[in-house]
């Protein structure tokens, strides 16, 4: 009885935790490659570091420039929809390595994963949408 209380509550953090961090999907896959790009090129830890955290601050500031001073709700969308795609495929994947332990049908775990996935990238549209707003509005 321990164990399952343990493992609800576990899955309940992990979700938890991928909420609030699901705006920060877009962020870490462009740090994670420039890193790799620039390691793949010849230079070193430090100037790969640089590279991440440049490309991190860079894709923030982009996408929140566009909903600071996009009038077109489209190109807000665009916008959203850009930085949303990675938080959904975290979610999915998250979703799905928890429940693939509990859940055997293959259909069911493609369905959780998904709804997972959709609940978490419109998490991190909201977020990002709030956080867009709240910057330029002072």
């Amino acid at each position: 009885m321990t164990l399952i209380l343990l493992a609800i509550s576990l899955t309940i953090a992990a979700c938890v935790i991928a909420y609030n961090l699901a705006i920060y999907a877009l962020p870490v896959m462009a740090a994670i490659t420039a890193a790799q790009y620039a390691w793949g090129t010849g230079a070193g830890v430090l100037m790969s570091g640089f590279a991440a955290i440049a490309a991190a601050f860079l894709s923030i500031t982009l996408v929140i420039a566009v909903l600071g001073f996009a009038k077109n709700p489209v190109l807000r969308v665009i916008a959203l929809v850009v930085f949303a795609v990675p938080a959904i495929i975290a979610g999915y994947a998250l979703v799905y390595g928890i429940t693939k332990n509990a859940v055997d049908s293959t259909v069911m775990l493609n369905l959780l994963g998904g709804v997972g996935g959709l609940v978490i990238g419109i998490a991190a549209i909201v977020n990002l949408n709030a956080l867009g707003e709240s910057v330029f509005s002072r």
